[in-house]
């Protein structure tokens, strides 16, 4: 795992990333200079070409999630996938490289540099796929204990198929609990848990004992790995990092008030308000004529106001008014009751069930940006009716309300539109995720998917 702007990555999608840049810079410049017939003169343009096409290339990796390599195990998979995305990349770079002087050249050196990149990248997910099947880029973990939470630790690691990430036995501990895990990967006759690291290649260990009183745990030689370098982690960590959720039923205050996150430096806000106002301003002009006819579609269809403000609960538990292109009929809550959409809900116009699926519907809430009441990233706020409920009936719901409400959040691109306190209970441990360890990079990885989700039209209602 790599520390990267706050976040573990995976090794191996670092590698894979670094390697895909190289690749498609080269491509892209051995392509241009024709490999001995110069298509552009200047070797400076040629290289300001190369960078361009990289890192347009490398937006559309992240977007498809190409890097993402647990979710490919298959080559036809990733074949697939690293298809569409150069091409996506591709396009852009057709668009972008074509405003540039004598544009035409570069435009001709695309089709082959895209079909090295393709080549360049099944050579490279080759190469990492085999290391990481022959150990060389795992991350291998043993897990202390042997009861249900080590078997749930176990499953969870498996479940969400982290690149990588090894369980290499459990160690066991004198609490007597029962045994919940294959006993044949249970670590036996060793005299101390020192040596079955250093024998192993542990590079981290996970306590999966929920109740740590009774003064089993071997204290003297957790804190003799910790201070040579092998991580240590409980088991909230454990899944906060493994599922991008932080568990609400298992949450201790402590665990909030003394673990490390919730940045609310001068800089993050700053930087998060300069990047919130830029992208809505370049959002705004590129989506105009989609919320214009947007917006005809809408008065065409049914009479009412084309846009639905509704009060909503941000930052601070204040109140604002959110805007959305109204996807609903008029009398939608006629009774005065507010109630959350369902699937197939009856109440959605035909225009308003396609702006729902594609996001349309959304679009105004740049202006709620752009005045400070939201940013582009947060968790989506909800109305007050529900926020009194839902802080009663779920533990630490206000926490949401410390960072500014987004367009879009981990919560939206992690789970399906929810429409029960269950649903609210499994989207706030995302919620919760994202006001712990809020970056520039989480903030970025969330736009990508985004992205994806709208493409592909999934969790809407």
């Amino acid at each position: 795992m790599v520390l990267l702007l706050n976040q573990r990555v995976p090794l191996a999608a670092v590698l894979e990333l670094l390697l895909a840049g190289v690749i498609f810079f080269l491509a892209c410049a051995v392509t241009l200079t024709g490999i001995g017939a110069t298509i552009v003169d200047s070797h400076l343009a040629v290289w300001a070409a190369a960078g361009t096409y990289a890192i347009l290339q490398l937006f559309s990796v992240l977007a498809f999630g190409v890097h993402r390599m647990e979710r490919m195990r298959s080559a036809t998979h990733f074949a697939l996938r690293i298809t569409g995305s150069l091409l996506a990349g591709g396009t852009a770079a057709y668009l972008v490289l074509g405003m540039w002087a004598d544009g035409h050249a570069y435009q001709s050196a695309l089709p082959v540099a895209l079909l090295m990149s393709a080549a360049g990248m099944l050579m490279v997910r080759m190469i990492l796929m085999a290391s990481v099947q022959m150990g060389w880029l795992t991350h291998r973990i043993l897990i202390l204990g042997t009861g249900p939470e080590a078997a749930a630790v176990e499953r969870s690691i498996r479940d969400h198929n982290k690149s990588g990430v090894v369980v290499a036995g459990f160690y066991p501990l004198s609490n007597g609990s029962a045994i919940a895990v294959d006993s044949g990967r249970i670590i036996r006759n060793q005299p101390c848990l020192e040596r079955s690291i250093a024998e192993l290649g542990i590079h981290e260990v996970v306590v999966a004992v929920q109740d740590q009183r009774g003064g089993f745990l071997p204290v003297k030689e957790l804190l003799a790995c910790r201070l040579r370098g092998v991580r240590v982690t409980d088991l909230p960590g454990l899944y906060e990092r493994v599922t991008g959720e932080v568990p609400v039923a298992s949450l201790k205050a402590s665990w909030l008030i003394y673990g490390e996150g919730f940045p609310q430096g001068l800089t993050r806000r700053l930087v998060k308000r300069a990047f919130d106002v830029v992208a809505s301003l370049a959002l705004l002009i590129v989506a105009a004529p989609i919320m214009l006819l947007a917006a005809v579609a809408i008065l065409l269809e049914s009479r009412g106001p084309v846009i639905f403000r509704q009060e909503r609960v941000g930052l601070g538990g204040r109140t604002f008014n959110v805007l959305k292109f109204r996807s609903m009929v008029t009398d939608a809550e006629k009774d005065g009751v507010p109630r959350w959409a369902s699937t197939g809900d009856p109440r959605v116009t035909r225009v308003g069930r396609f702006i729902r699926k594609t996001r349309i519907d959304e679009l105004p809430q740049i202006f709620n940006v752009l005045k400070g009441e939201m940013s582009f990233v947060g968790p989506r706020p909800e109305r007050p009716y529900f926020v009194d409920q839902l802080s009663e009936q779920v533990p630490f719901y206000g926490a949401r309300h410390t960072v500014k409400p987004g367009v879009t959040g981990w919560a939206q691109v992690r789970y399906s539109y929810g429409g029960s306190v269950e649903d609210a209970v499994r989207k706030l441990q995302f919620d919760l995720y994202y006001v712990k360890n809020h970056s520039v990079y989480l903030d970025l990885l969330i736009l990508f998917h985004t992205i994806r989700v709208v493409l592909m039209g999934s969790g809407a209602r």
